[in-house]
């Protein structure tokens, strides 16, 4: 295979991967926090956080640019900070795929922290242990199953992310152009066995995820 045909999925595979990572992340202390907290305005809180899980990614994307773009605030101080804008580059690839896995990886650790047994959590304290060490040998432990799915969740749809992706962090070859992206140009020019062999690729890639989340709960 040429050059050509292995970037992009590369390229998908390492932003997926680092997406899933700040999901997986960002997911599981949100989740804890909102499966143990109970507030006014939680209800309206947990739906903005489920919300890229159902808006349009064009919306996501529209969104990004908003936040990040030159006229913002955000994308002024990213500009002073490191001497170019966020917008098209691979940063804005990973950050577009984070949006858009989070929900996924958030559901799930909510899940799982909330199906923990307080008493054992409870008990750990009594023997001293501290908040973090509840946290990372009790309630972790307890909830891996649920987590390990939404991690592999969060990195499948971090993988197959488009139209945020195409918005905010461009087609660029070899840059921000990922596998989906690919896919749709490689359509648009006619070239079917090329979009054949990369849809194939993804296909068996998020087959394989899919299977090992069945094979954890069995």
């Amino acid at each position: 295979m040429s050059v050509d045909f292995w970037s992009p999925l590369k390229l998908s595979i390492e932003i997926a991967f680092v997406a899933g990572i700040m999901a997986i992340v960002a997911g599981i202390l949100m989740g804890k926090w909102m499966a143990t907290r109970h507030f006014k305005g939680k209800v309206v809180l947990e739906t903005l956080l489920l919300l890229p899980l159902v808006l349009p990614p064009t919306v996501v994307g529209f969104l990004l640019i908003v936040l990040f773009g030159k006229n913002s605030m955000l994308g002024n101080l990213i500009v002073w900070l490191f001497d170019q804008p966020v917008m098209f580059t691979w940063w804005a690839a990973v950050i577009a795929s984070t949006i858009v896995a989070f929900p996924l990886m958030y559901q799930s650790a909510k899940t799982g922290f909330a199906s923990v047994e307080k008493d054992i959590e409870n008990a750990a304290r009594m023997d001293g242990a501290n908040e973090w060490q509840v946290f990372l040998y009790v309630s972790i432990p307890l909830a891996l199953k649920s987590l390990v799915s939404g991690g592999i969740l969060s990195f499948t749809r971090a993988l197959g992310e488009f139209g945020a992706t195409l918005m905010f962090a461009g087609n660029i070859p070899g840059k921000t152009q990922t596998t989906p992206l690919a896919i749709y140009m490689a359509l648009d020019s006619g070239n079917m066995t090329l979009a054949w062999t990369w849809v194939l690729c993804m296909v068996a890639i998020s087959f394989i995820m899919l299977l090992s989340i069945h094979l954890l709960k069995v």
